[in-house]
């Protein structure tokens, strides 16, 4: 299998577009920094949609992936807090952040356990990324005012947060026979 495969670049481009991301924040250009953060989203979806299709998948992509997936989202956060300093953006952000190294770190160790399949990707966890992403894009597109746009954008954010509670219960339910029943040594 190739390393440099057009899914793996598509991640790694992903990954490349956060200095963009940043720096357009940073200059108060809001449909540049939502245009770019809908660019890495769309690259989300397609590099796994071309990595199945071309039958490209790589132990690289299925690594790099969620790590790129993580930093856009996270940094995202950070920013609209910055934007928005108020419980009703941090309390959001702590719980999407939350819940991503939560899983992360439950699918590292039922992976250690050799039974990472237990813990993959749900449809809630899909649809929880989508309206996470439509949030985020409405709300970097509009400056900080609180209009009905934000606000449509902060109700996107807040049914992100509840399949993003929704989808973390799903995944420790499936692994409760092991977080219960596994030794410690």
């Amino acid at each position: 299998m190739k390393f440099w495969t057009l899914p793996n670049g598509l991640t790694v481009f992903r990954i490349a577009l956060i200095p963009l991301f940043v720096l357009s924040f940073y200059l108060h250009d809001h449909w540049i920094t939502a245009a770019i953060f809908f660019i890495a989203a769309i690259t989300d979806w397609l590099d796994g949609f071309l990595a199945r299709y071309l039958k490209e998948t790589s132990a690289f992509g299925a690594f790099l992936d969620p790590v790129a997936d993580k930093l856009i989202v996270g940094v995202a956060l950070v920013l609209l807090v910055s934007e928005y300093p108020s419980p009703w953006m941090a309390i959001p952000g702590i719980v999407i952040v939350s819940r991503e190294i939560l899983i992360s770190a439950l699918r590292e160790w039922m992976a250690e356990l050799g039974r990472r399949a237990t813990v993959k990707v749900s449809y809630i966890g899909k649809v929880k990324t989508a309206a996470q992403m439509v949030a985020l894009v409405i709300l970097f597109s509009q400056p900080p005012v609180y209009s009905q746009v934000v606000i449509f954008g902060f109700a996107m954010l807040y049914i992100a947060v509840i399949l993003t509670l929704w989808s973390m219960f799903i995944y420790l339910h499936a692994a409760w026979v092991n977080l219960r029943d596994v030794p410690l040594e």
